[in-house]
């Protein structure tokens, strides 16, 4: 049977580092202490002047081709996930393609927020499941988050950062992926967000001066959501899958909140040492954190061949998505 796996992986962080003692400074109070205590984040990485999404996902892309042993020209489609992109319009995959010289590539690009590196998997596997002329794919996980911020904002200006992460899914025909599952809780699209600089609210004087067009919090989600969600659509996908979650090797969730991953292993009744946790040094990156966290695994040695990946992401919408892979 067709289906695909993971043959390569890669990531990109931005060269500036910003601590939380920086914070502490430009806030004029401790928030470092609260950063590490509760979330492990000690500093983050974020783009400089002249750097941009796209930059993150171009260097992210070719370590993640050089490490599957392939060429740009060997790419059949580009799927970027991002909800900070490069431009409104057009897509940041056709501006990546451009720059990789991917010539024999399709693109487009994805937003669930920070659930979009998973849907995106989800997705390139079911082209190459059910059309041939899919060979390889390239799926990104991209995030400048740093862009929308607001300085003064210590309720999302500690928290957020930037980077990507970039795997290759190649057909296969032995096992590689088992199962993947897509939900969403709409009624929660209004509590955090980038409101303005779409159709319903244009950027103009007015948003500029709210700093609508910045990242905002506008309702505090209710903490158990995302371990109870977690937690259900992993045990479903186990249940398809024909395994439990002991079986699961490695964890690689959504990193915007570490109890709560550490809810959901204790859940499964998975030990806590098979999460892959990078926020303490790169801080939260949105879609990129999940991919930035596996190629980090990868690099390390961390995972083996036979071993059972879980993805599982999150974000505003909210939009949630699961996806098991076996290396």
């Amino acid at each position: 049977m067709r289906t695909s796996k993971i043959t390569g992986s890669g990531f990109y962080a931005p060269e500036k580092i910003v601590t939380n003692q920086w914070f502490n400074e430009q806030l004029g109070e401790d928030v470092d202490t609260w950063l590490r205590e509760n979330l492990t984040i000690r500093e983050r990485r974020w783009c400089g002047e002249n750097e941009s999404t796209a930059d993150l996902c171009f260097a992210a892309a070719n370590n993640a081709l050089a490490d599957a042993g392939i060429k740009a020209e060997q790419l059949n489609l580009i799927i970027v996930a991002t909800d900070t992109p490069e431009f409104i319009s057009p897509s940041t995959a056709s501006v990546l393609q451009y720059r990789l010289g991917a010539i024999n590539a399709g693109t487009f690009d994805m937003n669930t927020a920070c659930a979009g590196f998973v849907t995106a998997l989800d997705t390139a596997h079911k082209f190459i499941k059910s059309d041939e002329q899919y060979g390889h794919i390239l799926v990104i996980g991209a995030y400048a988050m740093s862009k929308y911020l607001d300085l003064k904002d210590k309720k999302t200006v500690t928290l957020f950062a930037d980077g990507a992460g970039a795997v290759v899914l190649s057909a296969a025909e032995s096992e590689g992926y088992l199962t993947g599952s897509l939900h969403t809780e709409g009624q929660y699209a209004e509590w955090m967000g980038i409101y303005a600089g779409g159709t319903k609210h244009p950027v103009n004087d007015e948003v500029v001066s709210k700093k609508d067009h910045l990242l905002k919090f506008v309702k505090k989600f209710p903490k158990e959501i995302n371990p109870t969600k977690w937690t259900e659509m992993i045990k479903d996908s186990c249940d398809k899958s024909g395994i439990k979650p002991e079986d699961i090797s490695h964890f690689f969730f959504t990193q915007i909140n570490i109890n709560s991953i550490w809810e959901t292993l204790d859940n499964l009744k998975a030990g806590r040492e098979k999460a892959h946790t990078i926020m303490d040094r790169y801080g939260y990156t949105g879609s990129a954190c999940i991919p930035m966290a596996f190629a980090i695994a990868r690099a390390e040695g961390k995972v083996k061949p036979g071993e059972i990946m879980c993805f599982m992401g999150s974000g505003g919408g909210l939009a949630f998505a699961n996806v098991l892979y076996r290396m």
